[in-house]
């Protein structure tokens, strides 16, 4: 059973970093397309980056694009996003997913649809105070 964990959330100032981990565990990892979404409170999941089994294809939403950089280590079996120059408006729960891939080109597809995606993480906590 595939499960995910996240870690490195907590309470940062605007300006500030974080890098945030998501660990797979009960499956091949670098079969994974792996991404990032969020939730504030009262609003939707967001996605936020995308990363493809290779780590040779990534994705952003827009608001996060040159401040957020997502990365992958499939010896560790374990996916990043750091976040750099947080605003209060990046405060939400992001959580990790997984899609098992399969076909061809399995390694270069990126998931950017929340319906896309396998498994799902509990979630860590960022706050961004002002």
């Amino acid at each position: 059973q595939v499960q995910l964990v996240e870690s490195g959330g907590g309470l940062v100032q605007a300006g500030g970093s974080l890098r945030l981990s998501c660990a797979l565990s009960g499956g091949t990892f670098r079969r994974y397309a792996m991404g990032w979404y969020r939730q504030a409170p009262g609003k939707e999941r967001e996605f936020v980056a995308a990363i493809s089994c290779s780590g040779g294809s990534t994705h952003y939403t827009d608001s996060v694009k040159g401040r957020f950089t997502i990365s992958r280590d499939n010896a560790k079996n374990m996916v990043y996003l750091q976040m750099n120059s947080l605003k209060p408006e990046d405060t939400a729960v992001y959580h990790c997913a997984a899609h098992q891939t399969s076909g061809p080109n399995w390694d270069t597809i990126v998931v950017i649809t929340t319906g896309g995606y396998d498994y799902w993480g509990q979630g860590t906590q960022v706050t961004v105070s002002s």
